[in-house]
């Protein structure tokens, strides 16, 4: 089975987009945590301001999928 270029394309920006998102949630998962202390359960604990720039991150995700299908679309005409 081939490929064509367009294809191909749309799947390497496709999964740029999605492996900058990952290495974003893995810089702010580097920053944001913090041992637990002996009451807590658990591993590690993601600060209060992590969980926001996580929830930005989402939105960000979203917003920047929706512009590369935008990309893809106009670049397909």
């Amino acid at each position: 089975m081939e490929i064509d270029a367009d294809m191909r394309r749309k799947i390497a920006v496709s999964l740029a987009a999605a492996a900058s998102f990952v290495v974003l949630l893995v810089v702010v998962g580097s920053r944001y945590t913090t041992d637990p202390t002996p009451e807590e359960a658990g591993g590690v604990v993601l600060q209060e301001p992590g969980g926001i720039v996580v929830v930005g991150l989402f939105g960000l995700f979203v917003l920047g999928m929706a512009g590369v299908g935008l990309y893809l679309d106009r670049v397909e005409e």
